[in-house]
């Protein structure tokens, strides 16, 4: 069951004004499940993302970057999920570009104002005629409040739909923040196994989207980890359709920009989190913080050290304190001049470590009374300077090896 976290309310779900979706049953792997899903955008709207940074990304993600490149004012999304369209060579760029055309000519747009999204089983060609075949019926299906739909038709081993809203003022007038992910395996960062699409009716300029996207990817799915696997077909797009009646943001300095940056990273964040709540057989929800380090990037180590550690996220399964296993992922995480008379580990509110070693105060059944709850707080003191940084992560049990063994079966 997922950690703390509930399937939205689909009134809770606010339509962003020029943002249409619709979803379809398509049979793409299994039989009478929502599996296509389509966005069409406004003429006028801004589209940044950014992608997985694996080297065999999949024929989407490649399809997606040329599209973005022509700069033609991106009109459309196509998502499938049950096949990822990866490993599949030049048949499955063709594939791509084939459900692109066949959008574009219902929509009456430019193909290279598409951009297809797969997520599924890897290195299985993608059935693309049932695919083009359920694209009529997703555009029959259109509508501003279809957010819950899509969360759910974009689901592979998620037990539930990951969707959130949130509204903001900006110069008297109400801006719209809606988001949907998906992910539950498979997740690290760079970025994480996952699909995440959020919207907003904010006015954004196109020169400002693409930094934008890699700021909210890195404040959020870039902060997550369930089991250390990059995928192939992550991907994150934002969305802004400019129809709020407020002035352009010029820039993100400004009052009205870090307002909206904020309600925009808070919406990336909460679904990048509700990925690792519903974590393959995941029963624990885990804050990694790291401070005192010389800059954000040794923090980085020593933080997805702890988060990608079997031994560690099996220890936290088995609310068995054995914490010299995160002593020992800093020590392996590459910081090379690293004091470990310097460090501190706290978990929760128990100190455990001092000056490198066993708090004198320290008890087990404190540590054992922390590793039972569902939700725990690792906190790393370097004693090396002034940055920190934050990640989450999940503990690993018996469950993630089923889920992943029976996946194609």
């Amino acid at each position: 069951m997922p950690v703390n976290l509930v399937a939205p309310l689909a009134a809770d779900l606010l339509p962003v004004p020029g943002i249409e979706i619709g979803t379809a049953s398509a049979g793409v792997r299994k039989a009478n499940r929502k599996d296509v899903t389509v966005f069409k955008l406004a003429a006028g709207s801004s589209v940044g993302a950014v992608f997985t940074q694996n080297r065999f990304c999949a024929a989407p993600v490649q399809v997606c970057q040329s599209h973005l490149k022509a700069k033609q004012g991106i009109r459309a999304l196509v998502i499938n999920t049950g096949v990822a369209n990866a490993g599949t060579g030049e048949s499955g760029l063709l594939h791509a570009n084939q459900v692109c055309q066949a959008l574009a000519e219902l929509l009456h747009v430019r193909a290279d104002q598409v951009l297809p999204f797969s997520t599924g089983v890897i290195m299985e060609p993608l059935p693309v005629q049932r695919i083009v075949d359920g694209l009529p019926l997703a555009i029959a299906d259109l509508a501003q409040d279809h957010w819950s739909q899509a969360a759910t038709a974009i689901m592979t081993t998620d037990t539930l739909p990951k969707a959130v809203s949130r509204q903001i003022q900006i110069d008297g007038a109400t801006v719209t923040i809606t988001g949907i992910s998906k992910g539950a395996g498979m997740i690290r960062p760079n970025m994480a196994t996952m699909l995440g699409f959020i919207a907003t009716d904010a006015c954004i300029p196109p020169v400002l989207m693409d930094a934008l996207a890699l700021d909210l990817a890195q404040a959020s799915f870039n902060r997550i980890s369930i089991d250390g696997d990059t995928s192939t077909n992550d991907s994150f797009v934002v969305m802004a359709s400019c129809k709020a009646s407020h002035a352009p943001i010029d820039n993100w300095s400004s009052n009205n920009g870090k307002a909206l940056k904020q309600a925009l990273t808070d919406v990336a964040r909460w679904l990048a989190q509700a990925i690792v709540r519903d974590g393959e057989g995941a029963t624990k929800f885990i804050t990694v913080t790291v401070e005192g380090g010389k800059n954000s990037a040794e923090c980085l180590l020593a933080a997805y050290a702890i988060a990608h550690s079997p031994l560690v996220k099996t220890a936290f399964f088995a609310s068995d304190p054995n914490l010299g296993r995160i002593l020992a992922a800093v020590g392996y995480a590459g910081i090379a001049d690293l004091a470990q008379d310097k460090i501190e580990l706290y978990l929760d509110d128990v100190h455990v470590v001092t000056q490198g070693g066993r708090h004198v105060a320290y008890k087990e059944e404190d540590g054992k009374r922390v590793m039972k709850q569902s939700e725990i707080t690792i906190r790393v003191l370097l004693g090396r300077g002034d940055a920190s940084e934050t990640v989450w992560t999940c503990d690993l049990s018996h469950d993630y090896v089923t889920i992943n063994a029976d996946y194609r079966s």
